[in-house]
């Protein structure tokens, strides 16, 4: 696709999302949509950066570009500061951008990255109490996680009260959760126990998922948690083949992703907003019980 007609698309699509101004409404599916179009719509990583920064701007949000070097590989991450009660501890929101070479990333990980921007608006419009905010898109993710781990390595970088990741977001009635097994029964699991059942959405959290971006700050010692959303009868058999098993049903997210089938054909997002409210709601009723 020519830049012109990529910019053409990106600037038609970020106008569909841009006309629905609030978060509170019946549009956030349709905006999460809209967005994980602009980004697959981008055939390299600057393309897929570019329409990130383009909603970030449309949300009056600033941001800017971090390079980074680790060994001999190169990247840049996106950084978004939303701001939040001065010396307050950090809460750090982030998934990658980057893209395997075949397919569109569109369920891996556009649709991470399209959470996150609904949630900074979220957390834009009603800032949290006894947090400021960050938000990070991670280059080379498929590279190793190198974006994360070059941010983490950075010297005299600010260790959060919390990181919160977002991979594969794309379909499904459950809200699966990475957290650490020491911190099974934490207020904020607790708190999305209660937001899901209100949403009458699956809530899976545990231990035992996928490696991705998390992985970076849980070997620094530094506390981190991760979100999918999936269908509930998908996780079992994802972590089957993640642990060298054959299931007996191969499931949708191991056919999609890092397939030419990762396009937003294979999207559905009749619960993302549902979703979305409860990591929301969560993340809110963490920051409230939080003291220094």
């Amino acid at each position: 696709m020519s830049d012109l007609r990529h910019r053409t698309r990106v600037a038609l699509l970020l106008s569909l999302v841009a006309s629905v101004p609030a978060w509170a409404d019946n549009n956030v599916s349709e905006r999460w949509q809209h967005q994980v179009e602009a980004i697959s719509a981008g055939t390299g990583t600057i393309a897929r950066g570019d329409a990130i920064g383009a909603r970030l701007d449309t949300l009056g949000i600033a941001w800017k570009r971090e390079a980074f070097v680790r060994g001999d590989q190169a990247g840049e991450n996106l950084v978004a500061d939303l701001g939040g009660p001065d010396k307050a501890p950090l809460l750090l929101i982030g998934a990658h951008y980057d893209k395997v070479p075949v397919g569109h990333g569109a369920t891996d990980n556009a649709s991470g990255v399209a959470a996150v921007l609904e949630l900074a608006q979220a957390l834009k419009a009603t800032p949290l109490a006894h947090h400021r905010v960050q938000v990070v898109f991670w280059d080379l993710e498929e590279k190793g996680l190198v974006g994360a781990h070059a941010w983490v390595a950075t010297a005299g970088r600010e260790r959060p009260a919390l990181y919160v990741n977002f991979d594969v977001f794309g379909w499904g009635d459950t809200l699966w959760m990475m957290t650490p097994a020491a911190e099974g029964d934490s207020r904020l699991v607790a708190a999305l126990r209660t937001a899901s059942t209100q949403e009458k959405l699956g809530f899976s959290p545990g231990d035992k998922y996928p490696p991705t971006d998390h992985l970076a700050f849980l070997k620094a010692g530094w506390p981190a948690v991760s979100f999918s959303l999936v269908g509930g009868d998908e996780i079992d058999p994802i972590l089957a083949v993640f642990g060298g098993g054959k299931p007996a049903q191969v499931p949708k997210v191991m056919q999609v992703i890092h397939s030419e089938r990762d396009t937003t054909a294979e999207l559905d997002g009749a619960r993302v907003d549902d979703a979305l409210r409860v990591v929301e709601q969560g993340l809110r009723a963490w920051d409230a019980a939080a003291t220094h």
